[in-house]
């Protein structure tokens, strides 16, 4: 990673340098270029005043300099003495716009400009030092650009090193924890920069995965529990059967299978319906009139003879699983009656965009310390331990679950009787 943190920045930096350095040639050229022609029509402006004359005004005494009048012909009329020592007789080019050329090996810019006569005064500028401070410039480049690119290189690979020393020792603690070291944490620097909430992120990663780890673990150990007490049954009965056949019937031994294999079908089925909520079951969504589910559940524990007031259950519609819905609602209903000593109410309230269906009991209630713990997998309070008494501990759970999949939020307080209270909040469907 540092490495090719390095070269992606030193390429980065070497095209900018690259494409600096040639546009700084470039303009460097231009203005030097564009300098030597305005100097070189300057020059020639104070030649053609002094040439204006016949013969030249003296054009052929000058030296240093190529300097040609060509007349209308074409013929050089006169020329300094660079000019005929470099050119002879033969006339230099003539353009209205400059030109280079070369004469005498040497690189010269051509100006001229017509005088007295219909001559044309030509005019000749070396260009040496053009070309000698270019070339100095191309060197102090090319050696420049390879050293900055150096000192770039170095510069990167060291802040990257230093920047992602941190990132290393995340890396390899993070590298060093398994299913059985969750506890530990990765070292979080003292800069209070992106390092440190990348650290701090993953952490807290590592403590909702150690939770959840730990839950699972509970779980599994709680359900191997809950599996094994009803196959234990049945397998001491069928033992005590098959020892003591006078003293234990086949209808004994059919019953005990019976009621132990329907417990170990809730069990499952719990289980089961667990995991699809925590796959996110219930996608099946459509406008349910809870207040059905609600007169529905009254109506079958009146059945069963209970006392239950149903007066509180107003018409209502949320967006849900009908099915689950149902099976939450029973399961509260359930637990009410294991829990009360006669009195039961379920309501259904709208208000202000919500349903609001409530179960109360008058049993002894839910101790305010319990009240988060109760709706987790396999939790019974001391006074509901007796499996006579109660199911699996699943119940409240599955209720949570489905609440949470329908966007709802499901919590127990004191009912009026002084027994507990379920309260499950919902979106009012539209």
């Amino acid at each position: 990673m540092r490495a090719r943190t390095t070269l992606g920045a030193t390429a980065v930096v070497a095209v900018a340098l690259l494409v600096g350095a040639l546009s700084f040639y470039g303009v460097l050229s231009a203005s030097m270029h564009s300098s030597t022609e305005r100097a070189a029509e300057q020059r020639l402006e104070e030649l053609a005043d002094r040439a204006g004359g016949p013969g030249g005004k003296g054009i052929d005494a000058l030296d240093d300099e190529i300097i040609q009048i060509i007349g209308p012909d074409g013929a050089v009329r006169a020329a300094s003495e660079d000019a005929r020592d470099a050119l002879g007789s033969t006339p230099l080019p003539l353009d209205d716009d400059p030109q280079t050329m070369t004469v005498d090996g040497d690189r010269v810019l051509v100006v001229s400009e017509d005088i007295e006569g219909d001559r044309t005064l030509v005019l000749a500028v070396p260009m040496d030092d053009d070309a000698e401070t270019l070339a100095t410039v191309a060197t102090l480049l090319a050696v420049a650009v390879p050293v900055l690119l150096l000192l770039v290189a170095v510069t990167t690979w060291l802040v990257v090193g230093r920047a992602l020393r941190p990132v290393e020792r995340i890396r390899e603690e993070v590298d060093g924890i398994t299913a059985d070291r969750l506890h530990q944490r990765v070292p979080v620097p003292e800069t209070a920069d992106e390092i440190a909430a990348l650290a701090t992120t993953m952490n807290g990663m590592l403590d909702r995965l150690d939770a959840a780890a730990t839950a699972q673990r509970r779980f599994v150990s709680d359900a191997s529990h809950e599996l094994r007490s009803p196959l234990a049954t049945i397998r001491q009965h069928a033992e005590l059967a098959q020892a003591h056949p006078d003293v234990t019937s086949i209808a004994e031994l059919a019953e005990v299978v019976s009621e132990e294999g329907l417990r170990l079908q809730g069990i499952v089925e719990s289980l089961l319906l667990l995991a699809r909520l925590d796959e996110g079951a219930g996608t099946n969504a459509e406008a349910v009139d809870l207040d059905d589910i609600a007169l529905g559940e009254v109506r079958r524990m009146r059945a069963a003879g209970l006392d239950v007031d149903g007066s509180g259950i107003h018409a209502a519609r949320v967006h849900g699983d009908p099915r689950l819905l149902g099976q939450l609602v029973r399961n509260l209903a359930d637990n009410a009656v294991r829990h009360s000593r006669g009195r039961i109410a379920i309501g259904v309230t709208p208000a202000g965009g919500h349903v609001f269906l409530t179960v109360e009991d008058d049993g002894a209630g839910v101790p305010a310390a319990e009240r988060e713990r109760i709706f987790e997998r396999f939790v019974r309070l001391d006074e509901a331990r007796s499996r006579d008494a109660g199911g699996s501990g699943l119940g409240l759970a599955i209720a949570q679950g489905i609440s949470t999949s329908a966007g709802g939020r499901l919590t127990v307080d004191d009912s009026r009787w002084g027994g507990a209270r379920f309260v499950l909040t919902l979106p009012l469907s539209a």
